[in-house]
């Protein structure tokens, strides 16, 4: 009995690196995509620029800083809330006693767990009227409905890490 107990929890614990493994590559590639996209931001800007001096404008520059603005922030939410970078009042929170601290943590990871799973339904649910509507951008044409879908996945993958969070509470998914 106690071997089948010890192969059940050697098989989640498998698992879970498995799971935290596939969950940080996924992270990792949403993070670049975001850095490329920030990338992207700055070469179409500074050509931009440059080819006003000479009269020549890029054309469409408006339209791919904007997709590319999207993308990287989106991207990068998983990133951020991998390395717990964001923003905390940790005054109000250190004053609590350690039950306390547990509670309030929890809460707030359930509450942002449920806000980011109804952003990425509703920017699922956006995207569909977008792609059903043939939604473009103004100046390259460019379809609008993947933009959508993209901020959806970023958020779904912001979930996961806020149930990795949850359950292994005081570590970072990844070391900054």
């Amino acid at each position: 009995m106690d071997e089948g107990g010890a192969g059940f929890l050697g098989l989640v614990k498998r698992a879970d690196r498995a799971y935290l493994r596939a969950l940080r590559a996924v992270v990792l590639a949403l993070a670049a995509v975001s850095g490329l996209a920030i990338l992207a931001m700055i070469a179409v800007t500074c050509a931009d620029v440059v080819l006003r001096a000479f009269g020549r404008p890029l054309t469409g520059a408006f339209d791919i800083v904007r997709v590319a603005g999207a993308v990287a922030i989106a991207c990068a939410l998983p990133y951020t809330t991998a390395v717990k970078g964001h923003v905390a009042i940790e005054y109000f929170f250190q004053k609590l006693n350690r039950p306390g601290r547990i509670l309030v943590d929890t809460v707030c990871r359930l509450l942002v767990m449920g806000l980011f799973s109804v952003f990425t339904w509703q920017c699922v649910m956006y995207g569909n009227s977008l792609r059903r509507t043939g939604e473009v951008s103004l100046t390259l044409q460019i379809p609008m409905f993947w933009v959508a879908y993209v901020i959806a996945g970023a958020c779904a993958v912001t979930v996961l890490v806020k149930i990795h969070n949850l359950l292994h509470p005081g570590r970072e998914m990844i070391k900054p």
